[in-house]
């Protein structure tokens, strides 16, 4: 974990960014403040539950990066209150107006950043839409802030390959520079460019125009991303700790205590090269078995199998032995549980369990 962090860091550094990590994958005070620039921020947050945990923690530079609902606004208002610098995220002039009412009623001008959409990926305002973009700016003008532009290369995840990584990574810089000029040019504020992915921020080559760059997963990686090119399986920083729980030697299967309530549903490598199944099976020192996989899982039983066309063998494992697996997505993973525990390297000796929480 913390050679991923100073990885990512670096690279920003030398790119004249800030790092705004999205904290959503972890989840966790104590991971926050290990990825974070300074105990206050700034951060990044998918829930207003993340948003007020952290923000009891210190944390006062937040964007809440998922498109507002106004019942969701006095939350925002309770949180600024507080003096947590929370801004808001929005794609149309209806989310603008209610922003804008929500601040004339409170008195408070509430921040806000117009989301793009830079691939078609998901929300957003298409790039080149000057007159959407306009109206939303002048609408939050009227009691709000408009504080920049965000957008996210969710499109990313499906690329292959440096020179695609490169492009969508460029074609999220030029969505929302683009934007940025576009506000200016009509008399509007825009002090935040901001764009963010895990596969982008490691690939970007040039981040001219941009003020900073959000990213998650980037933390603990996982097979998703590995998959993409973003990591090597050796830099994944987490795993599920299971016990060999029985064997059926005919079909070619250990059983192990951990199902999908352990590992999530997540079978995002199903659409990849490699099928990890729901996890790649390591040993205790977090190096994988050749080709062994958790091929399937029911709720609390998952089945150890080789991965299917490979001619490796099981090991040998005894009713007892432990096993760590690697997860196909770090952030649903994580949330299946309550805490990590922290190992260093390939130790046993658990230095410290850090809490984490769910939730709305």
């Amino acid at each position: 974990m913390d050679r991923n962090i100073a990885r990512l860091r670096t690279r920003l550094d030398s790119l004249g960014v800030t790092l705004r990590p999205h904290l959503k994958t972890s989840k966790s005070v104590e991971v926050a403040r290990r990825v974070m620039a300074s105990p206050a921020g700034p951060a990044t947050v998918s829930t207003l539950r993340e948003a007020s945990r952290f923000a009891g923690a210190g944390v006062r530079d937040i964007i809440y990066a998922v498109g507002i609902a106004p019942s969701k606004l006095p939350q925002v208002l309770e949180l600024r209150a507080q003096g947590v610098d929370i801004a808001v995220v929005l794609d149309t002039a209806e989310q603008a107006r209610a922003v804008a009412k929500a601040s004339l009623d409170a008195g408070v001008r509430i921040p806000a950043l117009i989301e793009i959409d830079c691939d078609g990926h998901r929300s957003g305002i298409r790039p080149g839409d000057s007159a959407q973009l306009l109206e939303i700016g002048r609408c939050l003008a009227e009691g709000a802030e408009l504080r920049g532009v965000i957008t996210h290369a969710g499109a990313s995840y499906a690329a292959r390959g440096v020179e695609a990584l490169r492009q969508c990574a460029e074609a999220e810089r030029r969505s929302v520079v683009d934007a940025a000029t576009t506000l200016r040019e009509a008399g509007l504020p825009c002090p935040v460019v901001s764009v963010g992915s895990t596969p982008t921020a490691h690939n970007a080559t040039d981040l001219t125009g941009v003020t900073e760059v959000r990213a998650g997963v980037f933390v603990f990686f996982d097979l998703f991303m590995a998959g993409v090119g973003v990591c090597r399986i050796e830099d994944i920083a987490l795993s599920v700790l299971a016990t060999v729980i029985g064997h059926q030697r005919e079909k070619g299967w250990i059983l192990v205590d951990a199902g999908w309530m352990a590992m999530s549903q997540d079978r995002g490598t199903s659409k990849q090269e490699i099928n990890q199944g729901y996890g790649v099976v390591c040993d205790l020192a977090g190096k994988p078995y050749a080709d062994l996989i958790l091929a399937d899982a029911n709720q609390e039983h998952g089945i150890i199998a080789v991965r299917p066309g490979s001619n490796a063998r099981l090991p040998d494992l005894a009713i007892g032995d432990r096993v760590r697996i690697l997860p196909n997505h770090a952030c649903a993973t994580g949330a299946q549980h309550g805490s990590y525990h922290v190992v260093r390297g390939a130790s046993e000796a658990v230095e410290a369990e850090w809490p984490r929480f769910g939730g709305w």
